[in-house]
Formats: C-alpha cells, structure tokens, sequence
C-alpha cells in the first residue's frame, strides 16, 4: 500500500518553480517552442517531461539548467536564478548520448569534473571509485568507454553527473537509444540510485511507460505550441519493481496519460 503523505502543501519546500514561461528561438516567427508554462518540483522529487517529439520538452529542460533563457517568464532554484544555481553547480545534467572521453579510462572520465574543479587527485578518485560502486561499474574503472555497452556508458555517465553532489539531476532521454531490456534494467537501476543520493531528478522522456514506472508526477506537454497539458500523480507505491510493470494501477496510470494530449 502507498503511503499518502500528511504534510500540508503550504511547508513542502519547491526545488524549481517555473512561472509563465515561454520560449521562442527567432523573433521574427510566430511559432512558439513553449507558451506560458508553470510548474513546480518539489525537493527530492522524481519528476518526468513527457511528450512527443516537437513538445518542447528538452527545450525545458534546458531553460532549467540555464543552458538557454526563456524569452518570457521566470525560473527559480531554491529562491535563486537558474543561473545562480548553475553557477553554484547545483545540477548534474546526463545527455541522450553520454558523451564520454574515449582516450580517458571510465575512473577518469568521472573524475573529471572534480578535475577541473581543483579537487585533490587522492580526493577526487576516492570520489570516483564511490560512484562507480554505486552505479556497479567498480571493476570496470580502469577500461576505456569504447570497452563497455552502451547502458554500461550511461552508467558512468549518471556517475560523472552525481560527482559533484549535484542538489538537481537533470536527464535528458538517456536510455532512448537503448533496447528495450536494457532500457528496464536502467530504469531500476536509476530508481536505486536515487533512492541513495536523495536529488531532485528530472526526467526527459517520450515514453509513457517509462514515465508511469519512474516518476512521482509527470508532467505532459503537448505540441504546437509547446504548453503543459496535464499534471498525473503517480501513485504507485515505492520501491518499484519489475513486478509493477504488470499490475492493474501501471496501466491504468499509462492509459490516463494517454488521453490527457492536447491537440495531437
């Protein structure tokens, strides 16, 4: 059975808080990326952007991780700017395609932003082979990334993104380019790992599956223009496993998603 929390919404603490925000790549065109969207996450959450292609999902994500700025409309961390908490390196962003250094052995491609962030080698390695334990890549630190599959590769990834103990994990589809099985098995893998570091994840996905199985809300957008559609509750108890992927609650959650587009 899940457990319902009894905590008043007025003192749950929002991690990020999105108001009115809407982003348009040329000026000079009347199409819209996102049109006045508002969210809240909460700390601690496990979030999902969810929709298909051309919703402006990743371009929110971005807007969040100050990789761009909105055309209109405000961002906040925490009570900060997206920028000040980039600058505060309060995310860990992992990419669709987990853009590792082939040349750097995988101990060393986590290692790497503590490298430039001038933490001592014995200290930064320590780190490393912390990580690499937690994502159970510890026998694989001292191969190369071309050595290794490509879930194993989002691993290290995921490793590289929680180096600097990030408050905010931010993933843009990283298991898209995976198969099916090994897509589930990262999904749980994910799941443990979070469940260990306690960050504020969000997650961009296409899958509603895949959204329902993670997530403790999901977030929709529908297309032309980008716009939050619904908000789904995810109440299926924790921790989660295989098993929920066939229960009666996961689909119907999947088919209460499916009906909540707007203008596909």
């Amino acid at each position: 059975m899940a457990v319902v929390s009894t905590i008043p919404d007025s003192v749950i603490q929002s991690e990020i808080e999105l108001t009115n925000v809407s982003m348009r790549y040329q000026a000079s065109s009347d199409d819209l990326a996102l049109q006045q969207v508002s969210l809240q996450i909460q700390k601690g959450e496990f979030v999902s952007l969810l929709g298909p292609s051309g919703c402006g999902k990743t371009t929110l994500l971005r807007l969040m991780a100050d990789l761009i700025q909105p055309t209109s409309g405000t961002i906040t961390v925490a009570g900060d700017t997206a920028r000040e908490a980039r600058l505060a390196r309060k995310y860990g962003i992992v990419f669709q395609h987990p853009t590792l250094y082939d040349w750097r052995k995988v101990r060393h491609n986590v290692m790497l932003p503590l490298e430039l962030a001038g933490m001592p080698k014995p200290l930064r390695k320590r780190r490393a082979d912390e990580l690499l334990e937690l994502v159970g890549l510890s026998r694989f630190a001292d191969h190369y990334p071309w050595q290794l599959s490509g879930g194993m590769q989002q691993r290290v990834a995921i490793a590289r993104a929680l180096s600097m103990e990030p408050e905010i994990l931010l993933m843009d589809e990283p298991f898209s380019a995976l198969d099916e099985f090994a897509r589930e098995r990262l999904n749980e893998e994910l799941l443990s790992i979070w469940s260990k570091v306690g960050s504020t994840v969000v997650f961009v996905t296409h899958s509603i599956p895949e959204a329902v199985f993670l997530s403790d809300r999901v977030f929709v957008l529908s297309p032309h223009p980008g716009r939050l559609s619904a908000v789904v509750d995810i109440t299926l108890p924790r921790p989660r496993t295989a098993e929920v992927r066939g229960s009666e609650m996961y689909f119907r959650l999947i088919a209460q998603i499916r009906h909540s587009f707007e203008g596909w």
